[in-house]
């Protein structure tokens, strides 16, 4: 009965549950890791989601000549793509190389580069960021008409490390022979958690 009452673990026993410890750990340090990788990564599939549906919806618009029609007459509707942004946000693509990018929401800068009327960047797509980022946007079109094969491509790019690996997403679309703007099926992905 003494014997059983100062009956302790082995050394075995104690090396076995600190290995297994161990291991649990590191499958726990990749699961985080991977988890947050993935959160942050979420920021650039929404904003080119957010921004294929601002290009839709800017497509869809008809723009008509300003003059008085006559009575009996007509017009044609003519639809356009914005066209390209002037300039990446952020700029520099060392502001998101490892940290976030506190967007500057001044007239002329960043979102508010471009001209809206003009047609051009992110003022024509009226999409912004309030809150800082982690990516560097960009979208560029061929044409700003309703050409057949005109393209529009949207991207973003992340060191969300700052090793100088680059995560890219892009998201493509183009106008149809119907004169009708469709977006890709899904959102490309190169070193999607760099």
């Amino acid at each position: 009965m003494i014997r059983k009452l100062n009956r302790a673990f082995t050394l075995i026993e104690l090396m076995i549950v600190v290995a297994i410890v161990g291991i649990l750990a590191v499958l726990a340090i990749f699961g985080v890791r991977k988890y947050v990788a993935n959160a942050k990564t979420a920021e650039a599939r929404n904003a080119l989601g957010q921004m294929g549906k601002d290009q839709s919806t800017e497509f869809e618009k008809e723009y008509l000549a300003g003059g008085v029609m006559g009575a009996g007459s007509s017009s044609t509707i003519s639809r356009t793509l914005c066209l390209s942004a002037t300039q990446a946000v952020p700029k520099d693509p060392l502001s998101i190389q490892g940290k976030k990018y506190q967007p500057d929401p001044t007239s002329g800068m960043d979102w508010n580069k471009d001209d809206l009327a003009l047609n051009t960047g992110f003022a024509c797509l009226k999409f912004s960021m309030e809150a800082p980022q982690y990516f560097q946007y960009l979208f560029t079109s061929d044409a700003a008409n309703k050409a057949s094969g005109t393209t529009w491509l949207a991207t973003a790019h992340g060191d969300l490390n700052g090793d100088t690996v680059v995560s890219t997403f892009t998201l493509a679309g183009a106008v149809t022979p119907t004169q009708d703007f469709i977006l890709g099926p899904s959102i490309g992905e190169v070193d999607p958690e760099e």
